[in-house]
């Protein structure tokens, strides 16, 4: 627990560390020219892949660069300098782009890999934050990342010099994925188990009630064959069909309530009196959001499932989707 009398230097100093970091993102806006634009430029002819590599902090920006491009349409994967020393600069080659990131640019790992990636053919970009560095000079195009000072009270711990690296490679994975066209669908893919993933790839078909689980009943039906149908089935529904299985109406929980309200005969009263003609319905190969948003649109909570020819071929409710995490 922080000592009472120290609260207010320990809020003092997190702040300063904000705005000094703020600071040294806000800086490198003005400093981008047409050395990025050349950065892009180099990946987007890559015919390869793009390999970040760096050591230490600079290490873990280089992982998480690697990734944000990877899942933004850009193929990249990290190496780690002194690993590809003992053989895993193998995975590069001569139509790769190898970023390299080093504040001093003199990280030695990574310095005694540059002569080799060059060999290979492979073009290096150095994201640095000294442009008379080793790592700098040796580079086919060179990313500024210098920062006034670090956050770090000592001005030695890589903070505000971590964050800058970060946010321009953010910058180089944002402008790479504009330039390609890069979608949310195609985003999707690369996320198929996150949320964005189940509401962009999840069909009606892989959530829709199917077979026996369909509640339906025939056109010329009691009102007491849809209420039955209704309850076995519990969707709070049912479909009503014509021979060739073809939607001709819907009955509901909120169709029976008004349709008692009346002391209508349930025995003695046609479905097709009391149904609802010429229902709302989706296709199977709709997104599963078009459900959704079909439903909140129409203010209902269930849907017939139809193929192009309007027959019968499932059928869905508000809880199905939910138990799909759509909702």
């Amino acid at each position: 627990m922080i000592p009472k009398d120290a609260t207010g230097t320990a809020l003092e100093l997190a702040r300063r560390v904000l705005a000094i970091e703020a600071d040294a993102v806000h800086a490198m806006i003005a400093r981008l020219d047409e050395r990025f634009l050349a950065a892009v430029s180099l990946i987007l002819a890559c015919k390869g892949r793009v390999i970040v590599s760096g050591i230490g902090k600079s290490g873990h920006i280089a992982r998480k660069i690697a990734s944000t491009m990877s899942s933004t349409g850009t193929p990249a994967y990290f190496v780690h300098p002194a690993e590809a020393s003992h053989g895993d600069l193998g995975m590069v080659r001569h139509d790769d782009v190898f970023i390299g990131i080093s504040y001093s640019g003199e990280s030695d790992e990574l310095l005694q890999i540059v002569p080799l990636v060059k060999r290979q053919g492979a073009k290096l970009i150095a994201m640095t934050g000294s442009a008379s560095s080793s790592l700098a000079r040796a580079a086919d195009v060179f990313l500024d990342a210098a920062v006034a000072q670090e956050a770090c009270p000592l001005n030695l711990a890589p903070t505000a010099s971590t964050t800058a690296a970060l946010a321009l490679g953010d910058a180089l994975a944002v402008a790479l994925l504009d330039a390609r066209g890069f979608s949310a669908d195609d985003f999707a893919r690369s996320h198929p188990s996150g949320a964005l993933g189940r509401k962009l790839l999840t069909h009606v078909s892989d959530v829709m009630r199917t077979g026996d689980a369909v509640p339906s009943v025939p056109a010329g039906a009691t009102l007491a064959d849809a209420i039955l149908e209704i309850s076995r089935k519990g969707l709070g529904m049912t479909a009503v069909v014509d021979g060739d299985r073809r939607l001709v109406g819907v009955f509901t929980d909120g169709d029976l309530r008004r349709t008692m309200a009346r002391n209508a005969d349930p025995r003695g009263t046609r479905i097709d009196s009391v149904m609802t003609r010429e229902p709302c319905a989706i296709l199977p190969e709709a997104l599963a959001v078009e459900a959704v948003e079909l439903m909140e649109r129409r203010k209902i909570t269930q849907l017939p499932v139809v193929d192009a020819a309007g027959c019968l071929v499932g059928a869905l409710n508000i809880h199905d989707l939910f138990r799909a995490k759509i909702l």
